[in-house]
């Protein structure tokens, strides 16, 4: 892995970027030719976002669906730079107290929303309390803990006063921390800590929803949306870095298969493409394949409330009886590592060591051994049979070729028969969240370039932890990390949760991401963040 990883390491673009887009005169071939020989002819990106954003509010869409247009919509007080570290953006320069645990922003003056208002450390003192409101209900509100006063909001069990997040006067905005944390510049360049215009929010609360209403404060503004079809954006010029971006629009897609991403990329509707499994081989040879790295795991989830998986020994049978390497080798073919671990490669400890490498396999495809784990919880529920399981995933063809992969495995290494079944993704997110699966296929790409934010998923009370699974010791041991500045022993506190994890096996890994995608020639300075976030403000096409 790069050496960049070390500081920052992150996950999902492999269904964002396995996509592309089409526009109203995406099929004329001539308007084509026009944008290509015309220096002064608009220079539109095409591009698929795969799906509808879950959302454009930035403390609910916290996800793939929705990083990589609020990313280019919206910015914070940092925005990663093409080196992957976090660098100025909204605030021009900041300080950092003595402690480390009190910072101080200093947004530009020149900094304004699309709708020409000027942009106020009022607006990120609403917006980041908005985060961690409970009303709000944000699945990215755990990002915020980091923040005095943040979590006790978060729970109930203190009040938005006690938020250490203070407007100090228009441009000024202070932020006090619960300890020194040496990632919080990566943290806050997160789309849940985007500002949100507080005039503007207040007078629409769902100013999010549509193109109309929309007011972001980023490179591009929202043009266009048509609601799982298409959605475009236009360079703003009320962006305070407006001269560097050079492109007029970005048009999207919503297409969630590969196939057929593919062969619009090949008819020249589309500026990137996934890679299909089955050309993967091929393709990954040519001059427009591109392969980065990524941080982040393609796994499942247990649903530990549902038979049969109240059982530890029935979830390891299940976790056990997965091959990891033929999943890769077979059925992705995108040269992704098959994963042992949750935490993905690339985090160095204080020794220099790779987490995953010094953490080991904590899983391994046995299926002598799942077939008696299988047969010990069977007996210890009292099981003559098992009780019918659904494994459900949201439509993609990548994921119905994983799912179908492992039903087979199933069957042949468990004997058991498993039903399939596939949902659109908003209604798979929620049923998820509401613990309506059995089995279910789930992502992660980290937030920030630290192994804990992998691993505090799991918490009990984590709203990103989806199994019904609770564990006092992994609790303690995460929360011991958190508080823990000698950073030896922090890595120790993780590297046991991990094990606890794996332990009792709430989930089981399939492969680790990267970023593989073919590009059109004249298509450059897209930056493809290890985080997931897709970079456009220093894009050009030719």
């Amino acid at each position: 892995m790069k050496k960049w990883l070390t500081m920052f390491i992150a996950a999902m673009m492999v269904l964002v970027l396995a996509a592309c887009t089409t526009s109203e005169s995406s099929g004329d071939d001539e308007n084509k030719e026009d944008k290509g020989s015309d220096e002064s002819a608009e220079k539109v990106l095409q591009l698929n976002n795969g799906m509808e954003p879950t959302s454009l509010n930035p403390p609910i869409g916290f996800d793939a669906a929705s990083w990589n247009i609020l990313n280019n919509l919206m910015e914070g007080m940092t925005r990663l730079g093409k080196d992957h570290e976090p660098q100025e953006a909204s605030a021009e320069k900041w300080d950092i107290s003595e402690d480390k645990k009190t910072y101080t922003f200093h947004i530009r003056e020149d900094a304004k929303w699309s709708n020409g208002d000027d942009l106020t450390a009022g607006d990120f003192e609403y917006a980041w309390k908005r985060l961690l409101d409970p009303e709000t209900a944000s699945p990215a509100a755990f990002l915020g803990y980091f923040i005095e006063g943040g979590e006790a909001y978060n729970n109930g069990e203190g009040s938005e006063e006690d938020v250490m997040v203070t407007a100090k006067d228009e441009k000024t905005l202070e932020v006090t921390l619960t300890a020194p944390t040496n990632y919080f510049l990566n943290v806050i360049s997160n789309p849940a800590f985007f500002p949100v215009n507080e005039s503007v929010a207040t007078e629409n609360p769902e100013w999010f929803a549509e193109a109309d209403s929309f007011v972001g404060n980023g490179p591009f503004q929202l043009a266009e949306w048509k609601h799982d079809s298409s959605l475009v954006m236009e360079k703003s010029e009320n962006y305070w870095d407006a001269d560097t971006v050079k492109l007029d629009k970005v048009e999207w897609a919503m297409v969630n298969d590969t196939n057929t991403e593919y062969q619009m990329f090949e008819a020249g509707d589309l500026d990137t493409s996934g890679i299909p499994a089955d050309n993967a081989e091929e393709l990954l040879e040519s001059d427009k394949a591109i392969i980065e790295d990524q941080a982040g795991t393609y796994f499942y989830r247990f649903n530990v409330t549902e038979e049969p998986f109240q059982n530890a020994k029935i979830r390891k049978a299940f976790a056990m009886a997965v091959n990891q390497q033929d999943i890769v080798q077979y059925v992705t073919k995108n040269k992704e590592e098959p994963a042992y671990g949750f935490v993905s490669y690339g985090f160095k400890d204080p020794s220099g060591n790779d987490f995953r490498e010094q953490n080991g396999n904590l899983i391994e495809h046995n299926p002598e051994e799942a077939k008696k784990l299988l047969e010990e919880g069977m007996k210890e529920e009292g099981y003559d049979e098992l009780p019918p399981i659904t494994l459900t995933f949201n439509t993609s063809d990548a994921h119905a070729s994983i799912a179908a992969t492992l039903q087979s495995m199933f069957k042949e290494a468990l004997g058991v028969e498993v039903k399939l079944a596939n949902t659109e993704w908003n209604v798979f997110l929620q049923d998820q969240k509401d613990l309506k699966h059995q089995l279910s296929r789930s992502s992660f790409l980290a937030d920030y370039a630290d192994p804990i934010n992998f691993l505090e998923s799991f918490t009990t009370d984590s709203s990103m932890n989806r199994t019904g699974w609770s564990n006092s010791k992994y609790d303690e041991l995460i929360s011991n990390a958190k508080a823990e500045t000698d950073e030896a022993k922090r890595w120790e506190y993780m590297y046991e949760a991990e094990k606890v994890l794996f332990e009792d096996m709430p989930i089981f890994p399939v492969h680790f991401y990267n970023q593989a995608v073919l590009q059109q020639e004249g298509v450059t300075g897209m930056v493809r963040h290890p985080v997931g976030y897709l970079e456009l403000k220093w894009a050009d096409k030719q």
